[in-house]
């Protein structure tokens, strides 16, 4: 679209509100499934053209995502993909662990059969990806759990916080998975989460989520301190 034909969404009618959310959807799905880097620039009048708004929402856009911890602003610099550390993404980590584990507390109270079934449905997924191999079709099915689990919680309060947890997380979304040993336990793990939960027993479902997570978080502070000594080793020391 050439830049003459970009929208003007200034103003109060419904129709530029619409096409700034529309524009915040978007560019937020972009950087949650890393089609855009960490790090990466977001320059405002390139964006106005490829998602048809007008700068001034382009400006809103970047604000909202700047404050769900998406974008980082610097004066004089402009926009960019924020780039989450490796010590953040444990804290994160953390953080979803009390969140999720109330969330699994609540899906054991409210989910429907279908809503069980579906969890059972992809834990025999996952099992199958884990026998052929295919970490990463593992690892979408382990996406697709955690968000049912969610879904299922009805908690639309932890749902919310959750989903700005998890959107900074996209540089990490298959690393745990990847290491070895690691898939085996988390299916085991997962597996007891759903047994709690289609049992109805809130404190059993709390408490397996929370171990679940609980092991993510050793798994990346451990990926963290070899990372370290990686960082800090001779280059003829350093073994890939």
């Amino acid at each position: 679209m050439p830049p003459q034909s970009v929208p003007t969404t200034v103003g109060s009618n419904g129709r530029g509100r619409i096409a700034a959310d529309e524009a915040y959807a978007r560019l937020r799905e972009d950087i949650v499934r890393g089609r855009l880097m960490p790090n990466q620039r977001l320059v405002e009048v390139d964006l106005a053209v490829t998602l048809g708004v007008g700068r001034t929402a382009v400006r809103t856009v970047l604000a909202r995502l700047e404050q769900e911890g998406l974008v980082v602003h610097e004066p004089n610099r402009g926009a960019r993909v924020r780039m989450v550390t490796e010590a953040e993404a444990l804290e994160i980590t953390q953080a979803r662990g009390a969140l999720e584990a109330l969330a699994a507390r609540e899906a054991a109270e409210k989910a429907t059969p279908a809503e069980v079934a579906f969890m059972r449905e992809t834990l025999a997924q996952m099992s199958a990806c884990l026998k052929a191999g295919d970490l990463l079709a593992y690892s979408d099915g382990n996406a697709r759990m955690h968000a049912k689990i969610i879904e299922a919680s009805r908690h639309h309060t932890a749902t919310r916080l959750i989903a700005g947890l998890k959107a900074q997380m996209v540089r990490f979304q298959y690393r745990t998975v990847l290491v070895p040993g690691r898939s085996a336990r988390s299916l085991v793990e997962h597996t007891r989460i759903v047994d709690a939960i289609e049992a109805a027993d809130p404190d059993a479902a709390e408490a397996a989520m929370r171990y679940h997570l609980s092991h993510v978080a050793d798994t990346l502070r451990e990926m963290t301190s070899a990372h370290a000594q990686h960082r800090a080793s001779p280059p003829h020391l350093v073994h890939f």
